[in-house]
């Protein structure tokens, strides 16, 4: 695997907007969480792109309700 991205978004007044994304650019796999400001926290993953990417799906898949609700409330996923 070369490159990955999960990301979860919401939309908000007709807008698109980014809550979480695990990605590997920037060459290091890592999470991006955003708040409605559009102010961003990074955290590194030290983990390889596979397991990264595994756990990328199954956090998303189990907690996009509670990050979509805390991002619409103005709080960081």
């Amino acid at each position: 695997m070369a490159d990955f991205v999960v990301q979860l978004e919401v939309e908000v007044k007709g807008e698109w907007r980014p809550v979480i994304r695990y990605d590997c650019s920037h060459e290091f796999v890592h999470r991006d969480c955003y708040n409605l400001k559009g102010k961003q926290k990074k955290e590194e993953i030290n983990l390889g792109y596979e397991e990264a990417l595994t756990l990328a799906d199954e956090d998303i898949d189990d907690n996009w309700e509670r990050y979509s609700s805390n991002f619409l409330r103005g709080r960081y996923p």
